[in-house]
């Protein structure tokens, strides 16, 4: 399927021909141009990448909750230890999938 980019926007429509309106900012079906595959190609794989980036924001945000949960129960002081460092390292790592994201975003790897 073809991919075509708003030149008003830089909204990115996938189909067999660019649609009459953005649906992002409204402008008329000329605004739009054509992605050459090897473009195509590299916004299919920052979607993907940037989908696997939400899906491990999102089990670390599980993995926080779980943590959090084994601070509460507080058994002995190894496991709170284990649940802290848990927590501590999906935080930072949702940081940084929050910066990674930002940076695909200032690069037009956004699709």
């Amino acid at each position: 399927m073809a991919k075509w980019q708003c030149g008003v926007c830089g909204y990115i429509f996938d189909g067999d021909e660019a649609p009459a309106n953005c649906p992002k900012c409204g402008a008329p079906k000329e605004k739009f141009q054509q992605l050459d595959d090897e473009t195509a190609s590299k916004v299919d794989r920052s979607r993907y990448t940037n989908g696997l980036h939400m899906e491990l924001f999102a089990l670390l945000e599980k993995a926080k909750e779980i943590s959090e949960n084994g601070i509460k129960d507080a058994l002995d002081p190894a496991c709170v230890q284990i649940f802290e460092t848990t927590k501590a390292c999906a935080t930072d790592i949702q940081q940084r999938i929050k910066a990674e994201l930002k940076t695909h975003m200032t690069k037009n790897k956004w699709g």
